[in-house]
Formats: C-alpha cells, structure tokens, sequence
C-alpha cells in the first residue's frame, strides 16, 4: 500500500513565508531600480516587518507543531518574534538617514535586514537540531555582511572579518554539539531528546551540551565567548550595531530558553552548573571591563555582555518564574539599547559622527531634552529605581532567589553596584562638563525611537501590568 503523502500546515509558519517572499520581491524591485531604490527599499522593508509583526499577533496561543515536529508555536514563540521585530524596524528606522549621509545606501542593506530577520524567527520556533542549525546560519551569513557593509571602511571591512572567522567557529562548535547528542540520544527532535535524557545521562551528551552552550554564548556574546563583541560594535556601522545589540539577542535569548527548557528540561542539574558560570563571567566582565572605555560603542557593547549575564541568571533558575523575568528582562533591555544607540547617532556635525563619552561634555545645556532621555536610560542600565532596568534586574534576581540560587543573585547584585559607575559616569559628563559646540538636529526616525524608548523606560513602573502578564503567558506555555 503506497503511503499517503501529507502536507504540513503552513498557517503557523505564515510570519516566515510572509518574510521570505518579500525578500524575493525586494531583490526583485532593487534589481530592476538599482541604486535608485534605496529610500523606496527602506520603506518597503518597514512595511513588510510591520505585516509580519501582524501576523505573528495573529498565530495561535497554543502550541502547534508543524514541518513534521520541527517548527513550533506558541505563546513563547509570539512574544520573542514581536520583540525581533520590533528591533528589526528599529534597526532599519536608525539606519535610513546615516546610510544616505554616508553614502552606503544600497538596496542590499534592507534586503539582508529582511533575512537576518527570517533566520531569528526560525530560530525561535526551532523545534529540532536541524531547524536551529538552519535558522542560525540564515542569521549568520547574513549578519556577516551587513557588519562589513561599509566596504570603502577598513574598520568596517575588520569587524565583517572577524565576525565571519570567529562565528564560523562558533558554529562548528555547535552543530559538533548537536551531532554529539544525536549520537547519544538516536534523535534531533527536542520532545524526543528530553524524553531520553532523564537522570544521570552519559559524559558524551554531556560533552554534547556544553558544545551546544559554547554556540549558543557565541551567538549571544556571553563569556567567554564575547571576543568579537567589542570590535564588531566599534567596527560596523553605528545603525548596524544597534541591530546587532537588539534583533540578535531576542532571537539569542530565545534559542538558549528553547533547547535547554525544551530538550533538556529533566537534566536541569547538568545544564544548570554551566549556565551559571557563563552568567557569573558575563556579568563580571560586563562590569568591570567598561569602566576604562571612551568609546560609546565599545562600552555598550561591554554593557550588552553584562545585561546577558542578567537575563542568564533567570535561565539559570530553569523555572516558569525565571523564564518570564527573562521575557520582561528582554524587552526592556530592547527599549533601553535602541534609546542609547538613537543618542549616539545623533551624535553628529556636518559629517563628522562622535562616538566617544567626552563628546557629550555639557550636553544638557546643548541639548537638554536629548540630555534628560539619555540620561534616563543610563540610570534604567544602572537598575535604578524606579525606571524600567530595575524592573527588570528584581525580575531575574527574585527568580533566582526562589530557585535556591542566592548567591548568583547576590553576585549580580554586585556587579550591577559596579556597572553603574560606568553609567553614572556619562549622565556625570553631560551635566557638570563644559559644553561643546551643538550638533545637528537628530532625523525625524532617529527622534521617534528616542522618544518611545525613553517614554518606555520612564513610564514602564506605572503600567507594567500588561508586559508582565504576556511574559508570564509566554513562560507558561513551554512547562
């Protein structure tokens, strides 16, 4: 009898198709525009992430697998594609008006926001080895590119280098990893894995998942696997940094909740010692290695490795309480970065970009609005309250607190302490420093996503009601 041949349900992976298939119709429309089509591009890719964060709002709440069990949805899956998306627009929005100034407006630079983005979203709902390795790659080789996307800028040129060399390695790491477990467990499915791996399991799957681990810091730039952080932020792009210090690290997050909470979730106790480490190292180095950085760039790199440590601890706890302090930690995390890198690119005179503290010497009688909004996420960065960083910090501490990892906590606790003297520091330099000349007015794009990130980190303690609730329904939904 001849087996009947069953197609999968495309309905849960309409945000994918939708994002695929308008990359082809932007390279369609850039080839036949050519350089004409850059402004056009931009604002065709707007709106085509715009329509997928629609569609992914639309995506059921339950979970639903699809592709043969390899791609899932659910409430987790939802709320870590909107956040990517969010930052995808953001990344795209802050790069419109540099690329023109800079002369790199090419219709490539959208296109490969576009597929970037479509790797993240599989990412997310990966279901099985295979898919994430696949999800990751799309994410990879297009990140590559857009880091050297200024070709004519050997620092530019430097940085896509490094990333390349250093992720390729990564990746081997990776799907190393993934071969090890499959080799121990007869399966790349993550229900099936975390249905064999129960108890005490061999050293070989052991071996399997600190690969695995190693892959996944890389791609989160957590220690000690954040060598390419500093130099890639410096070197890229300024709109191409802050995409890579958002729209990454949802999807990043996101991959290390789903294989480790998905696959491994009776072997906690193994995974657990290493996830701790890379969250006691990240926040460590994230705190103590920006003390010494004058360049803006550099030091929010160093920032982001120390906010991953963060939202590792809620990981780290392995319960329903610390992956949704990772949800919230995430989110505010987004609003915070993409607030501190619109600052930085309006950092500008005539031509000249500034990207150092000391360019913002005096800042607040210059420009004082824009003074007031960066000095607001310095402080949320900081954990003061009663902004949204605190919020975010006593989300991930009190999980891990309850999870019987006090100490972790307390280490953060620490290390947030000495974190906040770097931040400190810039709000110290645009108030009691001798101003300088004024720069330019900041683009109509760069202005809206200062003023909603600083709207968000300001008002965030008034009402966190609803982002709280969709990050705890987003928890759930994997337990």
């Amino acid at each position: 009898m001849n087996p009947v041949l069953t197609l999968p349900a495309f309905g849960p992976v309409l945000p994918e198709i939708i994002l695929a298939a308008g990359a082809l119709v932007l390279v369609l429309f850039g080839a036949i525009r050519g350089e004409r089509s850059g402004e056009g591009m931009n604002l065709i890719a707007l709106g085509l992430l715009a329509v997928t964060f629609v569609a992914v709002l639309m995506l059921p709440g339950e979970r639903v697998e699809t592709m043969y069990g390899s791609f899932v949805i659910d409430s987790f899956a939802k709320f870590m594609k909107a956040l990517t998306l969010i930052a995808s627009a953001g990344g795209v929005i802050l790069s419109m008006d540099y690329m023109r100034r800079e002369g790199i407006s090419r219709f490539e630079y959208p296109i490969l926001i576009v597929l970037s983005t479509l790797g993240m979203l599989m990412v997310i709902s990966a279901n099985d080895l295979i898919a994430l390795y696949l999800g990751l790659e799309l994410l990879s080789l297009s990140s590559y590119v857009i880091a050297a996307f200024d070709r004519d800028n050997v620092r530019s040129t430097e940085a896509g280098l490094k990333y390349f060399v250093l992720g390729s390695l990564s990746s081997g790491m990776l799907l190393y990893g993934a071969s090890l477990v499959y080799g121990f467990t007869g399966n790349v499915s993550f229900p099936a894995i975390a249905g064999i791996l129960q108890g005490q399991v061999g050293i070989g799957a052991i071996v399997g998942i600190v690969f695995i681990a190693a892959g996944i810091a890389f791609k989160i730039s957590a220690v000690p696997f954040h060598m390419w952080t500093p130099d890639v932020y410096e070197g890229s792009p300024t709109p191409v940094t802050a995409f890579f210090s958002a729209a990454p690290k949802m999807a990043g997050m996101a991959m290390a909740i789903r294989v480790f909470i998905d696959a491994f979730p009776n072997i906690v106790g193994q995974w657990q010692q290493i996830i701790v480490f890379i969250a006691i190292a990240s926040m460590a180095l994230g705190s103590f290695a920006a003390i010494g950085q004058r360049n803006l760039k550099r030091l929010m790199a160093y920032s982001s490795i120390g906010n991953v440590g963060y939202a590792l601890i809620g990981l780290a706890a392995g319960t329903v309480e610390g992956v949704q302090g990772v949800a919230v930690y995430m989110a505010i995390y987004l609003a915070m970065t993409l607030g501190a890198f619109a600052v930085i690119l309006g950092m500008r005179r005539g031509n000249v970009m500034y990207e150092n503290v000391e360019d913002l010497s005096g800042l607040a009688r210059t420009h004082p609005v824009l003074a007031f909004c960066l000095a607001m996420i310095m402080f949320s960065l900081a954990g003061i309250p009663p902004l949204a960083g605190f919020f975010a910090k006593f989300a991930v501490f009190t999980a891990a607190i309850n999870a019987n990892l006090v100490a972790l906590a307390i280490i953060g606790v620490v290390t947030s302490v000495v974190g906040a003297y770097y931040y400190l520091r810039i709000v110290k330099v645009m108030y009691f420093d001798e101003p300088g000349a004024a720069y330019d007015s900041m683009p109509a794009g760069v202005r809206l996503v200062l003023g909603l990130s600083s709207v968000f980190v300001v008002l965030f303690g008034i009402v966190p009601a609803p982002l709280v609730a969709a990050a705890g329904t987003a928890a759930r939904s994997l337990f």
